[in-house]
This record gives structure tokens, sequence and C-alpha cells, in this order.
């Protein structure tokens, strides 16, 4: 019978503890190759109610939230406001699924130094469906899908999304 003391008692330990880092940057690098695969993705993002049913809403995936790294800024057909959630996780649980690209067509090709037309500050108006109208101004371009962006509406604390489409 061999009995350890010291240091030497537990040689696996350190082993352990560098299996364990190896592994985390491992899922780390995944989670981030995971993050940057959802942004400007079409999505079905599943919700269970507090009665337990599960209602599922498909939305879009704008954005990584600055700092703050797992959580997302994401918006919803039902519901076109700014929503900010941690998808990583409803991914993970089988609760958000990227839907196929099929309809999605690919940004479109910038020359280095070209300015792409941004809305980004300008006054809106817009004008309801009883005729009344709104004013906001628009606050953020969305980088993945240029044609989108966030408008503030001097009326409502909500942060809405348009995809605005040129005309002529």
């Amino acid at each position: 019978r061999v009995t350890l003391e010291g240091p030497a008692a537990h040689p696996l330990v350190p082993l352990f503890q560098e299996f364990i880092i190896r592994n985390l940057a491992v899922n780390s690098g995944s989670d981030a190759h995971l993050a940057d695969t959802m942004i400007g993705k079409a999505v079905e993002h599943m919700f269970e109610t507090e009665d337990g049913t599960k209602n599922e809403w498909r939305g879009m995936v704008l954005a990584r939230a600055p700092i703050m790294n797992t959580w997302f800024y994401i918006t919803y057909e039902k519901d076109p406001v700014l929503y900010m959630y941690q998808l990583l996780d409803d991914y993970k649980d089988g609760d958000l699924r990227i839907m196929p690209d099929s309809n999605d067509s690919p940004p479109a090709e910038r020359e280095p130094g070209e300015v792409v037309d941004s809305l980004v500050g300008k006054q809106v108006e817009y004008a309801k469906e009883d005729g009344s109208k709104r004013t906001g101004m628009v606050i953020h371009q969305v980088e993945a899908k240029p044609s989108v962006y966030f408008i503030k509406f001097d009326d409502d604390f909500h942060i809405y999304v348009y995809d605005l489409v040129k005309t002529s």
C-alpha cells in the first residue's frame, strides 16, 4: 500500500485543471463561431408561457450587444421592437433554431473605404393607419443587414426595428 502526502498526493489536479481550461477555451471558441453565425440570420425562437405552453416567434438576430458578449439584439415579426436576450443558451437548449439561408442574400461587397449611405441621425415621420403621424430619429444601422435600422419615436420608450427599402 502506497500513501502519498503533500503536493504529490494529488498529481492529477493540475492536469485536470489544465484539461478544464483547455475545454473552456474550445467551448468559448465554438460559442464565438456560433455567435458570429447567428448574426443577421432569421431564427425561430421558442418561448415558454406562464401556463407551460410553448410559443414560437420568428425573428432576426441583429447584432451582439457591445461589452456584454453573451447578449444579442433581436427583433420579431410579431412585435418589431428591439429585444436583448442571451441566445446561445437558448440555441444549445433547442429553443432557438437558425433558419436556412435560402432566402437570404449575401451582404453586398464593398470596396475598402467605400461610404455606405446611412440614415443614422435623420429625423423620420411615420404615418399611422388612422392618418396621425409620429416623429422620431434613426439611431442605429445594423451592420449585418444595412437596410435594417433602429428607430426611436418621440412618443414611445421602445426602440423599433425597420427594414427600410429605397423607393424611387
